[in-house]
């Protein structure tokens, strides 16, 4: 991996390969969420899985509009200050939701500094109309950080998990989902506004809640170096985060941060046994890997015991 940032690749690798997205099933997804006036990651971050996952009829829900406060270096979510949100949003997402028969669901959001809690009570009612119409969902949110409103927003979250845990006993009553992106030295140049700091802290908040489980991710190829990455699963790994996924950045605009490097599916390989040697429980690595790619795995998947809080 190369040190700095540098200029961007022009030429994809063969190993590149991105369903464009035929198969019956993605009209349907298109229907849900475009006649349910909803946003996605999937279509406003330029996610290059978006065709084999609408196939599969599974979407990324983007609550709190498509506008956000922050202007992150790889993402291709358009920066304003959004000013206002729809408080019915959660009850579409719950009847798209229900539409789709999905049995799990991956919430995420634009960052929402406007918001006095960041936007968490959108995230908490989204939760409680899910359960409301099946209580046997899985949800996993994949939260900003709540920059200054950290532990108001855990709060909000919680009140709502508790008052709708999930009837299966087996699983987690929610995976808390955030995302480091990038290892801390690039911090300033691809994530401005955050702080690797804090995103560690908030997991490691979300982590010490009973029947939650914590995950995150890296994109790869920013001019990270292996070392790097390495240090930062130990430091997910020492606050308790139990799943993480690795993935190839490709820039997603012209306007975005240039691609460093492309890896070789060998090298995603060897760090996703090098995470899975730390202890992660769930590992995605690979070119393509997004954080919510094959999320309704963890159905499958080992997980802390019901009830567990971390000391």
């Amino acid at each position: 991996m190369q040190t700095q940032v540098i200029r961007n690749i022009s030429r994809m690798p063969s190993w590149i390969r991105q369903n464009l997205g035929r198969e019956s099933g993605y009209g349907g997804t298109q229907l849900a969420v475009h006649g349910n006036r909803l946003h996605t990651v999937c279509e406003e971050a330029k996610c290059p899985n978006r065709g084999e996952c609408w196939s599969r009829g599974t979407a990324t829900f983007m609550l709190l509009g498509d506008t956000c406060t922050r202007a992150c270096g790889f993402c291709a979510v358009k920066t304003g200050k959004p000013g206002w949100y729809d408080v019915n949003e959660p009850v579409r997402i719950a009847e798209a939701v229900a539409g789709l028969k999905l049995d799990y669901i991956v919430l995420t959001s634009v960052n929402r500094d406007d918001l006095e809690d960041g936007g968490a009570w959108v995230f908490a009612e989204s939760l409680r109309q899910l359960r409301q119409r099946q209580a046997d969902i899985g949800v996993e949110f994949l939260t900003p950080d709540f920059r200054g409103v950290q532990d108001e927003a855990i709060s909000i979250v919680m009140d709502a998990v508790n008052a709708c845990p999930l009837t299966n006993p087996g699983l987690p009553d929610l995976v808390w989902g955030h995302n480091v992106e990038t290892v801390p030295r690039l911090y300033k140049v691809a994530r401005k506004g955050s702080q690797y700091e804090r995103s560690i802290e908030l997991l490691e908040k979300a982590g010490r809640q009973a029947r939650v489980e914590t995950k995150s991710a890296l994109m790869l190829g920013l001019g990270e170096t292996r070392e790097e990455v390495i240090e930062v699963l130990k430091d997910l790994k020492s606050v308790g985060v139990d799943r993480v996924s690795l993935g190839q950045y490709l820039r997603p605009t012209l306007a975005n941060l240039p691609v460093a490097e492309y890896l070789h599916p060998d090298a995603f390989a060897e760090l996703e046994s090098e995470a899975r040697a730390l202890g992660f429980n769930w590992v995605k690595a690979g070119p393509l890997v997004r954080s919510s790619y094959y999320a309704e795995e963890i159905q499958q998947q080992p997980h802390k015991e019901a009830g567990e809080a971390r000391e």
